[in-house]
């Protein structure tokens, strides 16, 4: 039975919303073969925004025809057969670029509509799909890219994870959200799946019920970074793993009929949140559920903030998992196929993609690790990347994204690489890069955040700068890094954070995290500095 729009009436809905109610976005798919017969021209231009629900936006300049396309790897974990896929529509079709996320999907670049239905059917054939990888719809689960063989879990999430994916995809009574609704099902003790900026996560706790402890989730809704940026708040219920899908549809269902649709930058589930507050949410919840128990016992250590570099053991005896930087997250299809040779040949053929937008290698029996560190693709891929190089995240940036004010993905490995030559450092300092407020490299949960700006330089012309914001984690329930005053220029930008690391390497106590620092020092002689290095520095 289709459920009733108790929106659709109200006067006040925005464009998009007013356009969704004549056409469901997943009607897209009917649409696209004729399409690809007729080609882009054939494309009206009101139906542009449209792909999206089918995982495709056109990228940078829209007129152009090229699309950029997302795939969603449901908490990160991919077969042999699906990499070998993904890597040969790479090849054939994408320039060979093939970029992971900071949401563990991979997207590829320079897609013509002609190309859309093969593509689907090789996706289709191995079990992948681009279908909620993007749109007003539930997007790709992310969690831990351990699931199941974690020493670190108190629980494997893979079933549950499946068990969402399966229920939303292709659900027509989830194609029409308001925006876009984040997942997160982790029950890595160190939140794996960066809980506090999703709509809705769920994360590892106990209970004693009937005098025996179980295993369960603890509930966080109202998530999410852009602009306005919001932490997930803790509802007071403890959830059993078979209570996780009805949960994750009463939060769906409440987004859906309660969420706001007259304007879009305030459609997310983060607001609605903001203005019931959590009791009232919990009770709606309810309603949905029927009864669920009070919160138990939170089992989350602190944050891993998704990185697993080097040889680490495997909850099963004898195995391996192999973490490798895959410098922000940007790969050849080449070098895909041979990630994908060296999985099958060392391990099960599986690889997992990770949040920090670097992959895995499970499964390799204690006799062929060394083989596996001799591989040439390590030498590049490296399990012990240099700190910078290590911890650096980016965005696609103004390459193909039409949202994005500046060049993001090259730059930071640029700079990485720079800061990795010209500073020594006792820890790491998780540096993240973006182009626009969206977000997408989140660079709000960074210990160095840069965000991309448009100024005028001393002659007047628009410039590529950027904005320092500083102290962010998801450590303790997360905090927001705080922006300092000024802008940056990107030719000025290398050698200004070299100074700031500098004197942060310099009035540090031995051990200190970037994080302990700010909350032991403050911000404000960090700005002081950052006030004389960008007079002694900036063109601006």
């Amino acid at each position: 039975m289709a459920y009733e729009k108790n929106w659709a009436e109200n006067p006040k809905l925005s464009k998009q919303e007013q356009k969704k109610l004549v056409k469901d976005g997943l009607d897209i798919f009917k649409d696209i073969p004729y399409y690809a017969a007729n080609g882009f021209d054939s494309i009206p231009k009101e139906e542009w925004d449209g792909f999206k629900w089918a995982g495709l936006y056109l990228q940078r300049p829209k007129e152009a025809g090229y699309f950029m396309m997302r795939v969603k790897v449901p908490t990160g974990i991919l077969t042999n057969e699906q990499l070998i896929t993904l890597a040969e529509i790479s090849r054939d079709y994408g320039r060979n670029v093939f970029d992971i996320t900071t949401r563990q999907a991979i997207q590829f670049h320079w897609l013509t509509i002609e190309q859309i239905p093969d593509i689907f059917e090789r996706l289709e054939r191995v079990g992948l799909s681009s279908t909620n990888a993007c749109g007003d719809v539930p997007r790709n689960v992310i969690g831990n890219a351990l699931a199941g063989i974690d020493l670190d879990e108190v629980y494997d999430t893979r079933p549950l994870v499946k068990e969402i994916d399966d229920f939303f995809t292709n659900n027509r009574d989830f194609s029409n959200l308001p925006r876009k609704f984040k997942m997160s099902v982790n029950a890595n003790v160190y939140n794996a799946g960066n809980a506090e900026i999703n709509d809705v996560a769920f994360l590892p706790a106990e209970k004693e019920i009937n005098g025996e402890k179980k295993i369960g989730f603890h509930l966080k809704v109202g998530g999410g970074l852009s602009s306005a940026p919001k932490l997930a708040q803790k509802l007071d219920l403890f959830i059993l793993p078979e209570e996780v899908l009805k949960v994750t549809i009463a939060v769906a269902t409440i987004f859906r009929d309660y969420g706001y649709r007259e304007k879009r930058h305030r459609a997310r589930l983060k607001f609605l949140v903001e203005d019931w507050g959590v009791e009232k949410f919990k009770e709606k919840v309810l309603e949905y559920t029927g009864p669920l128990l009070e919160a138990g016992t939170d089992l989350t250590k602190g944050w891993n903030a998704g990185y697993f570099y080097g040889v680490k053991p495997q909850k099963q005896a004898g195995l391996h998992y192999i973490g490798v930087n895959v410098p922000v997250g940007r790969l050849h299809a080449d070098e895909v196929l041979d990630i994908a040779r060296i999985a099958k040949t060392y391990g099960n053929g599986e690889i997992r993609t990770c949040g920090s937008q670097n992959l895995l290698i499970p499964n390799v029996k204690t006799e062929f690790v060394e083989a596996v560190l001799n591989e040439p693709i390590l030498e590049r891929l490296r399990v012990d990347a240099p700190k910078f190089t290590a911890y650096s995240v980016s965005c696609t940036g103004i390459e193909y994204c039409n949202l994005a004010l500046t060049e993001t993905k090259e730059r930071m490995k640029r700079i990485a690489a720079f800061l990795d030559e010209e500073v020594e450092i006792d820890v790491p300092i998780r540096i993240h890069m973006v182009g626009c407020p969206n977000s997408c490299g989140q660079r709000q949960i960074a210990d160095i955040g840069l965000q991309g700006v448009m100024v005028r330089n001393k002659d007047k012309q628009m410039v590529q700068a950027f904005e320092i914001n500083i102290g962010g984690t998801l450590l303790h329930d997360g905090v927001f890094n705080q922006k300092l005053k000024g802008k940056v220029t990107g030719d000025d930008l290398p050698i200004v954070l070299k100074q700031f690391l500098e004197y942060f390497k310099e009035t540090k106590l031995p051990a200190e995290t970037f994080y302990d620092y700010i909350n032991r020092t403050g911000t404000e002689h960090l700005q002081e500095q950052l006030d004389q290095w960008i007079a002694a520095q900036s063109s601006v």
